[in-house]
């Protein structure tokens, strides 16, 4: 359900370049090609966070019983009718999320943390956001 949502925030690229807004993933492991298949799937930077620190203080997961969830089960049929799979090598209870964070004392102007697997952000609030960054860094003098 990941490369779902990799593939849609891809398709945001032409526009966010246009932007000036880079397009980064922060990913947790690289089990054996996992990070090389996702860059089919993510057309931005890709960073290998093994430490886990980009994940905060405490990591948000979803144990085994989340996929007795009904969302979870329609994320995935719903990701699976439009083509895109997934595998079940690594550690994959971590739930993740989309940030667009501003350019010097904006912060964070649209935060989407996963609640469940497959609990995708919405691309139009992304762009949205991503328009609120200036273009050309102003002096704060």
């Amino acid at each position: 359900m990941c490369r779902e949502e990799a593939a849609e925030l891809s398709s945001l690229k032409p526009q966010l370049d246009e932007l000036g807004v880079p397009l980064y993933a922060v990913v947790k492991e690289d089990v054996g090609t996992e990070v090389q298949e996702f860059r089919s799937y993510f057309k931005g930077e890709i960073f290998l966070d093994e430490a886990r620190r980009f994940y905060g203080p405490r990591e948000r997961k979803m144990g085994l019983l989340g996929f007795l969830r009904v969302g979870v089960w329609t994320s995935g049929l719903r990701a699976f009718r439009k083509g895109f799979t997934g595998n079940v090598l690594g550690e994959g209870f971590v739930l993740g999320g989309v940030f667009v964070i501003g350019r010097e004392y904006q912060g964070i102007l649209l935060e989407h943390r996963e609640i469940e697997f497959g609990d995708k952000v919405n691309i139009e609030d992304v762009i949205s956001a991503a328009r609120r960054i200036p273009q050309e860094l102003t002096s704060f003098e």
